[in-house]
């Protein structure tokens, strides 16, 4: 009667209020035995109870594990990898389960990534594909299972869904679309669960293994990489081999016209994490991706502009004898993107930070843009990040073509605003000191330089040479010596 009374208990389980008396009575340690079952109505009906019984039970599920109840379930994949409905109740609950570190530990001693591999393969539905990519999202949260997955070879089962399903406008297959970005760049970086697909990557991690692979490319540190990187730098490289980035630049031409911008985000990550190897830079703006990121700017979507935006700038980063690849699209930069749009604040602070890898025929290209004057009104904004970055935008693009600038100068009262930022005391110190970096600059044309003296910010020059930030008082010497004539 063994089969029945289990069929009976995963019925029952079904009634919230039955779990209680099925927990009391010890039904689940009593059931787990017979998921080493080799008749299939058995393993279906005891699977099933278990599931219902531990469903949203820290407790249970961590009793669960260290039962091994994750050996039997890794086996029912194995086994039964033709049966739907074991499948499904074996892939439910590794679903619950994946989530726990002691769940991960216990996988990454099994041979699960070439099961999930395989179920991806097989997969007809998008209801299955769902929930292998979200177990999958679970396990690449541990580097172990991370390296494990793509050794399966998941890059190349990615590759295959973004190719299947890039010119579909289904809903459906968009969601698994996202998901597959999703992966991607779980892949890529790691990082818990939600910090992906909520804020697209989990910044601080993004940056360490940026820092880190710089290093790495120019010979420093070698000694200090953990596998995580090597495996972030090496899934980059093989991804791209497999013409993953062309593929999510599809996507993201159909999706920014459509406006799904979930997907849109999904692909942006997967595609700025791509971007960071140094090989991958070269053979990405040899390609010609810049002038495909350039065409995708002209869209009407700030938070894909911002991302792009990011993109072009990990790529130019540090590629200063590739950049002659660059100058094609950059040279549209400032026309093609909304310079004075004022409703999307983290837009307009990514747009300098990508100025200064630009040439004096770009600087020519944002004057003709009318872009200047939104530039100086972010000096003047009440994020001190903003200000800073068009402060240095502007110094930079100051140094490369003055001449062109000093009209919109004039017109956009940067000498005022320059001083404003001076004399006011909630300015932070080291937007004090890029102002006056500007102003040095700025001292170079004559009708600015009249205006500066005309303002009398030499008295507040003087000022700041007795500031409590020694900075700010090392540049307030500097400019002054520069406004004398001194240097």
């Amino acid at each position: 009667c063994a089969v029945k009374a289990a069929h009976v208990l995963s019925e029952i389980a079904k009634n919230e209020e039955m779990k209680k008396p099925c927990i009391e009575a010890d039904l689940v340690l009593t059931l787990i035995p017979f998921l080493e079952s080799t008749d299939q109505e058995m393993l279906l009906h005891a699977g099933r109870a278990i599931g219902r019984i531990c469903y949203d039970n820290r407790n249970l599920q961590e009793e669960l594990v260290k039962v091994g109840v994750i050996p039997s379930l890794v086996r029912i994949l194995t086994d039964y990898a033709e049966s739907e409905p074991l499948v499904h109740v074996a892939l439910l609950a590794l679903y619950n389960l994946a989530d726990l570190d002691s769940a991960k530990e216990a996988l990454s001693m099994t041979k699960v990534a070439e099961q999930l591999v395989k179920q991806l393969r097989r997969a007809e539905s998008h209801e299955r594909l769902e929930i292998v990519f979200e177990v999958l999202q679970a396990l690449a949260e541990n580097d172990a299972l991370k390296v494990q997955l793509v050794d399966a070879g998941v890059p190349e089962v990615l590759s295959e869904i973004l190719l299947r399903l890039q010119g579909s406008s289904q809903a459906e297959d968009a969601c698994i679309v996202k998901a597959a970005s999703d992966l991607v760049v779980s892949l890529l970086l790691g990082g818990k669960r939600g910090s992906m697909t909520g804020q697209v990557h989990k910044e601080s991690t993004f940056r360490t293994t940026v820092l880190i692979l710089a290093r790495h490319e120019s010979g420093q540190c070698k000694d200090s990489l953990n596998s995580d990187y090597f495996y972030h730098y090496g899934n980059c490289l093989r991804m791209f081999q497999l013409g993953v980035i062309h593929q999510l630049l599809d996507l993201l031409e159909k999706h920014v016209r459509s406006g799904d911008t979930s997907v849109q985000q999904a692909a942006l990550s997967a595609l700025q994490s791509l971007a960071v190897p140094v090989v991958s830079k070269v053979q990405m703006l040899e390609e010609g991706i810049a002038e495909r990121i350039e065409a995708l700017l002209r869209s009407e979507s700030p938070p894909a502009q911002f991302k792009l935006l990011g993109t072009l700038r990990t790529l130019a980063d540090g590629q200063g004898k590739h950049l002659a690849t660059l100058t094609g699209s950059s040279r549209e930069l400032p026309s093609s993107l909304t310079l004075q749009n004022n409703g999307c604040a983290r837009l307009r602070a990514q747009v300098p930070s990508v100025l200064p890898l630009l040439s004096q025929e770009v600087v020519k290209a944002i004057q003709a843009a009318q872009g200047v004057k939104h530039l100086v009104s972010m000096t003047t904004s009440e994020h001190a990040a903003m200000q800073n970055e068009a402060l240095n935008a502007l110094a930079i693009a100051s140094a490369i073509d003055l001449e062109t600038l000093e009209e919109s100068f004039k017109e956009s009262q940067l000498v005022q605003s320059l001083h404003k930022l001076l004399r006011d005391d909630n300015t932070s110190p080291e937007v004090k000191y890029n102002s006056m970096g500007l102003l040095c600059r700025l001292l170079n044309s004559g009708d600015l330089r009249q205006e500066i003296e005309e303002d009398k910010i030499k008295d507040t020059l003087e000022q700041l040479c007795s500031h409590s930030n020694a900075n700010v008082v090392k540049e307030a010497i500097t400019t002054l010596q520069v406004l004398r004539g001194e240097t």
